[in-house]
């Protein structure tokens, strides 16, 4: 069986938070320094540090790399980001309560 998703009650600390918090700040990274080091441009560094930009499969790659962590930290530190948003959206929830059910339940 399998358990439903358990989120939690306030917003899980966004990816750009962590990145800036937890890494570039303590270990005195700039966002140029980073982006460098992960092959990209400082502009996705910046929006992914202002949560302009989300992590994919292939960022998570990147930032594990350069920074010493999992792929699966980033990418579901995003996700848990993405589900909590999701469902404290109101337009989402008039969409999902009118939605039909195609099967049994």
């Amino acid at each position: 069986m399998v358990e439903a998703l358990r989120l939690p009650a306030h917003q899980p600390t966004s990816v750009g938070a962590m990145l800036k918090e937890e890494f570039l700040e303590p270990l005195k990274i700039t966002q140029g320094e980073l982006a460098k080091a992960m092959g990209v441009s400082r502009k996705t560094v910046n929006e992914l540090c202002g949560n302009h930009r989300g992590v994919t499969a292939e960022t998570a790659f990147l930032l594990a790399k350069v920074l010493g962590t999992t792929p699966e930290f980033w990418f579901n530190l995003q996700y848990m980001n993405d589900m909590w948003l999701a469902m404290h959206k109101e337009s989402l929830a008039k969409k999902v309560a009118a939605a039909k059910s195609l099967v049994a339940a």
